[in-house]
């Protein structure tokens, strides 16, 4: 277990709490990414997964002919004691559970995060240890709704027992899955030996791949041959262990049974954390801070300027994708208007002009699509004032502190 990147995610958290009670203490790219979920499996030997972060999955999968059939409980998902979730693929049958090809010959565990957790853009990481042998099929990926391939699917890492020095990243959506997925390997030390993280950032219209911290692909929309990038909503999380199936194959008799996947945790922020970006408060005229009205995430909420408070309708990630975010959405100009006045509102991230900010050393904030400043409607400091684009002036109105 790694202590020391545990102990780095707990001083994140007392960070947090201590944001939370007015400190401004996210002042730092470590420390400024806002955890949305994490799970360290920390519990007593022998303990279920935490039933409020995940469900496991039950049943065969024909469409892959994986050969195990996943159960619920602890016979092959639980807890180590030690600060690891363990999934153990097994040769047996002890419930006499039926597969595709008959009566089941293994076992096995796959979890989920969805309907409790899921998210669009962000840095997804795990640390694990994979298991070994022809037929094992680890997996730490996510989905993007229940419509295959049409919603999306991202595969932060596959590995497949026959190449046990090499791990996977891979999209798959319309015109462009199974087999036909986009993606690339990454190859390194036999992955079973040791513990190693496995990691995406995503943002609008990119997303990267990254095997113990070290970038090995990204990917955009112009990698699709014209098909169409379905990354830019929600997806969950799951974790799991097959046995067999078309890519891997099936276990033979070098095959030795039973297996594990050992993880050491998953954790998931608003933003990146190879640099993507910092996260803190935005203050302008008056001291007042750049805040979500009533911290309210639906589309078309107005941004306006109030006192300080610590909230997370205050906590803005300025990335380097050019977007400013919160509450896992982004700042918007209405309706992509150049106009001065043009109000300010939270949005859905979508890669387009009205997105995209560049935060200037004098301290402007320009939307360079319209060529505008963030702009403090009348001058004012009221609690409750509105935002929008206006010419820059150079005015107080228009002169931001930015984490």
């Amino acid at each position: 277990m790694s202590t020391s990147r545990k102990s780095r995610w707990a001083a994140l958290f007392a960070a947090c709490a201590l944001l939370v009670l007015g400190q401004q203490v996210l002042t730092t790219t470590e420390a400024a990414a806002a955890a949305t979920f994490t799970d360290d499996f920390n519990g007593p030997a022998g303990a279920a997964v935490d039933g409020s972060k995940w469900q496991l999955e039950t049943g065969d999968n024909v469409n892959n002919h994986e050969r195990q059939y996943y159960t619920s409980g602890t016979n092959n998902a639980q807890l180590d004691g030690q600060g690891h979730l363990v999934i153990t693929a097994k040769k047996e049958n002890p419930g006499n559970y039926n597969c595709w090809y008959g009566r089941c010959e293994y076992t096995s565990a796959r979890m989920n995060t969805a309907g409790k957790f899921s998210q669009a853009y962000g840095h997804f990481e795990t640390r694990m240890k994979l298991p070994r042998g022809q037929g094992m099929w680890p997996a730490f990926w996510m989905l993007g709704g229940g419509n295959w391939p049409t919603d999306g699917e991202i595969d932060i890492m596959e590995n497949v027992g026959f190449e046990p020095n090499t791990v996977h990243g891979t999209i798959h959506g319309p015109g462009y899955s199974g087999s036909g997925g986009i993606g690339a390997a990454y190859n390194g030390p036999n992955f079973s030996d040791d513990f190693h993280t496995y990691a995406i950032d995503w943002a609008p219209n990119q997303i990267k791949w990254y095997v113990d911290g070290n970038l090995y692909q990204t990917r955009t929309p112009a990698d699709l041959n014209g098909n169409r990038w379905v990354y830019d909503h929600n997806f969950f999380v799951i974790l799991n262990l097959a046995v067999g199936g078309y890519w891997p194959g099936d276990p033979n008799s070098s095959t030795q049974f039973p297996q594990q996947l050992v993880v050491d945790y998953v954790h998931v922020t608003n933003s990146s954390s190879q640099g993507g970006g910092r996260t803190g408060t935005i203050t302008g005229i008056g001291g007042k801070c750049v805040d979500v009205a009533g911290a309210n995430s639906a589309n078309g909420t107005p941004i306006q300027i109030t006192d300080c408070n610590g909230n997370a309708a205050q906590s803005w990630t300025v990335g380097t994708d050019g977007t400013i975010r919160a509450l896992g959405k982004c700042l918007d100009v209405n309706a992509a208007g150049t106009a001065d006045g043009t109000p300010v509102q939270l949005y859905d991230c979508n890669g387009t002009g009205a997105q995209q900010w560049v935060v200037t050393g004098a301290k402007d904030i320009v939307n360079p699509n319209a060529n505008k400043c963030l702009d403090a409607t009348g001058n004012s400091s009221a609690n409750g004032t509105r935002l929008q684009i206006w010419t820059c002036t150079g005015g107080a109105n228009q002169k931001w502190t930015t984490p």
